[in-house]
C-alpha cells in the first residue's frame, strides 16, 4: 500500500467512527429522554433542555471527526 491509499483509509475510518459512534449516542440519549419522560410525563420540562445539550455535545465530537478527516493531507 503506498501513502495515498494509507490516507484514504485513515480518512475513511476517521469519518465512519467519527459519525457512527455519536449517531449512536444520540439515539440513546433521545431513547432514554423518551422513556424517562413516558414513565414520569411532568418530568419532560425538566429532561429537556440536558437532554439537548447532551446531543449537542456528542454531535460536536462528530464535527471533529469531519475536521480531522479535512485537515488530514
Amino acid at each position: 500500500m503506498d501513502s495515498s491509499s494509507v490516507l484514504n483509509l485513515a480518512k475513511a475510518l476517521t469519518i465512519a467512527l467519527g459519525g457512527m459512534l455519536p449517531a449512536y449516542a444520540i439515539g440513546k440519549i433521545a431513547s432514554k429522554a423518551m422513556e424517562s419522560i413516558g414513565r414520569n410525563p411532568e418530568s419532560g420540562d425538566k429532561l429537556f433542555v440536558p437532554m439537548l445539550l447532551g446531543m449537542a455535545f456528542a454531535e460536536a465530537i462528530a464535527i471533529y471527526a469531519l475536521v480531522v478527516t479535512f485537515t488530514l493531507k
